[in-house]
């Protein structure tokens, strides 16, 4: 059986994800500039859909790169 993970946003009671907040935004990013599964980073479902919009925000108003490569 698999040990189960917290979701990080649960753990330390994150209010809100900031689009600002790019060092935090490029742990949930591949190399290629997708943005990775819930499943990947054991992220809650509520907190993945919120995670996902601020990546698109950011990357909207230039913070975050499409690819890092």
């Amino acid at each position: 059986m698999k040990r189960r993970v917290d979701c990080y946003f649960k753990k330390n009671r994150v209010k809100e994800i900031d689009y600002r907040d790019t060092q935090m935004l490029n742990r949930y990013i591949t190399s290629w500039g997708k943005i990775k599964s819930a499943r990947e980073t054991n992220t809650s479902t509520k907190y993945q859909r919120v995670l996902a919009i601020a990546i698109k925000r950011a990357r909207y108003m230039g913070l975050l790169s499409a690819a890092k490569r």
